[in-house]
């Protein structure tokens, strides 16, 4: 089950212009690829998650770099790009008692929507939506996104 675990790496910076662009240019520099970005405003700095196609070298790039960086441990899921696709996956979620922290979402250029999910149990998410046959993404998808 392990290898159905993606990594994300979050971070928290200065809400201010440039701040952006120089976590840009650290990773143009050290070509890494972002697959999947959320920033989260909260007043002065934001917090920004994100899923890269080599998460320990972006983490090594940032916190270089100065920022204040972390590794957090994530899902990645197929979801049914239909009315009703995150609901079936929050349903089976909510039957087990597993809680979403928080989530987003995006649509591949194959246009195959995913969604990244931190929960409070992720060994037991995994299990359950395994068994109700919706499909995980892993480390090796995401480079291929």
């Amino acid at each position: 089950m392990e290898d159905k675990i993606i990594k994300q790496i979050s971070l928290f910076a200065e809400n201010k212009p440039g701040r952006l662009a120089k976590i840009a240019s650290n990773f143009r520099k050290a070509g890494i690829n972002i697959r999947a970005f959320t920033i989260a405003e909260a007043g002065d700095f934001g917090i920004i998650r994100m899923v890269v196609d080599r998460p320990d070298v972006a983490h090594e790039v940032l916190h270089d770099a100065g920022f204040t960086v972390s590794e957090t441990n994530v899902l990645g899921i197929e979801m049914e790009d239909v009315p009703g696709g995150l609901g079936k996956i929050a349903d089976v979620l909510g039957e087990k008692n597993i809680n979403i922290d928080y989530a987003y979402a995006f649509v591949t250029k194959t246009e195959q929507a995913l969604l990244i999910l931190r929960v409070n149990d992720i060994e037991t998410a995994i299990k359950v939506l395994l068994d109700s046959g919706i499909k995980l993404i892993d480390m090796a998808d995401i480079q291929q996104i």
